[in-house]
């Protein structure tokens, strides 16, 4: 059984990633006519590496990543990204050389990616620069790492406001940082990078932790020069000597105050993006921080007013913590229930004070399976999008409840998940 309880060594969102696959010989192609040839090969869900893999806590996965490799070694890449846990999405040639677009392979949380990200991503970065953000809204305008780990935006903390309340467990906060000055733009979905001061164990300096992007596209304060993110620190026991240990990049951001500066990365991400459709259905299952791309999601549906986009459909969240004092941004999201009581319901999951049917704690996956055949009513709509955040854990509970109920209408589960991931509308960014 999965534990939803937001506790320090659950809750990591991308921030506590370690650097990990350095294919740094893939570059090296071999002196024959056909190992000069270059192929970039798009790959997602790649695990951290062996040593994170034995952690006591689990380690997000990574977005996709882009790495250049020769013809000559495109079967051991492959056997590469398969030990890792990847999959490869798509392969494209390239002119081969040192360079693709003239930009060089950097190394970032996740592998040596092009510092382009792709040929066709700098265009559409480039055609983004030329736009308002509020224009941003095909996949094709999709914007992609506009500032790279090797040249950040250094912008600055607005705020730092704890969402943990009294008697809760741990630290959440909500971070508000100004952009003002930079070409940053993002979408609801996304996730910026986060470059923590100082150097590792091995005296280089720290490497970038991602982070689901909490805020519309137009930031807090709705003027388009800020970001926001809801970070927990992470505090875990070491396995062998007991000692207290925090997360860097997360101690980092949870300790800083208004005017400190923070090295700002991305965006990144297209698995979480939000539709613009304004009539589609929306359902969102989360666990702790998993909250911060659908506290996106809402303000944007809800909380804010757009010349081209009314939300007119109906979004569901079922939300899943520890304790009443966990539910991050509770007022926020109770006042949006009582304000659209239409559009949108709110269900949660509180494991230390709720019982499912077996007297056991209330996790996600048992909600769901309360839920399974409002859910799967819901679902089987071809303008539902179902999107899932947080705890790898829980997807194996939601599977199961829903394979139940659509069994009761005659459809296989698994089947049927497949074609709506297929047509894009199932999203999951679990860790």
């Amino acid at each position: 059984m999965v534990n939803n309880d937001i506790t320090a060594t659950s809750e990591v969102r991308f921030g506590e990633m370690t650097a990990m696959y350095n294919s740094s010989t893939a570059d090296r192609a071999a002196n024959t006519v056909s190992g000069s040839r270059v192929f970039l090969y798009e790959v997602v869900g790649l695990r951290q590496n062996e040593e994170a893999d034995n952690l006591s806590y689990p380690i997000r996965q990574s977005g996709s990543v882009f790495i250049r490799v020769p013809y000559s070694r495109m079967n051991q890449e492959m056997q590469r990204v398969a030990r890792l846990g990847g999959k490869i999405v798509s392969i494209r040639p390239l002119n081969g050389g040192s360079e693709v677009n003239g930009k060089a392979m950097l190394t970032t949380a996740g592998s040596n990616v092009n510092a382009s990200t792709a040929p066709s991503e700098e265009l559409k970065s480039k055609k983004l620069e030329e736009k308002p953000m509020t224009q941003a809204k095909a996949k094709s305008d999709i914007p992609v790492n506009i500032y790279r780990p090797n040249a950040p935006f250094v912008g600055r903390c607005i705020s730092n406001e704890e969402l943990v309340r009294e008697g809760g467990i741990g630290t959440c906060r909500h971070l508000k940082f100004d952009l003002s000055g930079s070409e940053l733009r993002y979408l609801e979905g996304q996730s910026i990078g986060i470059i923590p001061p100082g150097t590792d164990k091995n005296g280089k300096p720290q490497k970038l932790r991602l982070y689901s992007i909490a805020s519309t596209r137009h930031g807090d304060d709705l003027n388009d020069k800020t970001v926001s993110l809801c970070v927990r620190q992470l505090e875990y026991k070491h396995p062998d000597t007991g000692e207290t240990v925090y997360g860097v990049c997360s101690t980092h951001l949870c300790n800083l105050q208004p005017g400190d500066e923070v090295k700002i990365t991305g965006p990144t991400g297209k698995e979480m993006l939000l539709p613009e459709d304004p009539n589609i259905n929306v359902i969102m299952m989360a666990t702790g921080t998993g909250i911060a791309p659908f506290r996106a999601y809402l303000w944007r549906m809800f909380k804010e007013t757009h010349e081209d986009y009314k939300f007119n459909g109906f979004a569901w969240l079922i939300f899943g913590v520890a304790t009443t004092p966990n539910i991050l941004y509770k007022q926020e999201l109770e006042e949006l229930q009582q304000q659209y009581p239409d559009n949108f319901r709110l269900t949660y999951a509180i494991s230390r004070e709720q019982k499912n049917k077996e007297g056991g704690r209330m996790y996600i996956q048992h909600r769901c399976e309360e839920l399974a055949e409002d859910l799967w009513n819901l679902i089987e709509k071809d303008n539902t999008h179902t999107y899932i955040c947080g705890l790898k854990g829980m997807e194996g509970g939601i599977d199961e409840a829903l394979s139940t109920a659509a069994s009761a209408k005659g459809v296989n589960w698994a089947d049927y998940q497949k074609e709506i991931r297929k047509a894009g509308r199932w999203h999951v960014e679990t860790y």
